[in-house]
């Protein structure tokens, strides 16, 4: 194999690494972006994986609650837990996760 083969092809596997990072970065965004945080109501909360859930409420804890900075990873993983927790409990699946009760609790009253 000639050595500007094996440039060649480290460059494109740069470039593909490259792009890749790029579009998730980008995808994180556009959820972050079509997210409803706290107007997701409880039925669709449930069905969102663990990444999507942490996007959701971080929104939520962001926008709703006004934490700043952004909400630790521990606050998020706490109110993940007491919104899936309230969202069990719900007769209503159209409860939006806001309805969650986390004052006191996970967020210092203001």
């Amino acid at each position: 194999m000639s050595q500007n083969h094996s440039i060649r092809r480290n460059i494109a596997l740069l470039a593909a690494t490259t792009l890749a990072v790029l579009a998730v970065g980008s995808c994180d965004k556009a959820q972050e972006l079509t997210n409803k945080g706290g107007s997701t109501p409880c039925s669709e909360f449930t069905k969102q994986d663990q990444s999507k859930q942490r996007v959701t409420v971080r929104k939520y804890l962001e926008q709703d609650t006004k934490i700043t900075p952004t909400a630790s990873p521990d606050t998020v993983d706490a109110s993940i837990a007491a919104i899936a927790l309230m969202c069990q409990a719900q007769a209503n699946p159209d409860t939006p996760i806001r309805d969650a009760d986390l004052t006191g609790i996970l967020v210092p009253k203001k």
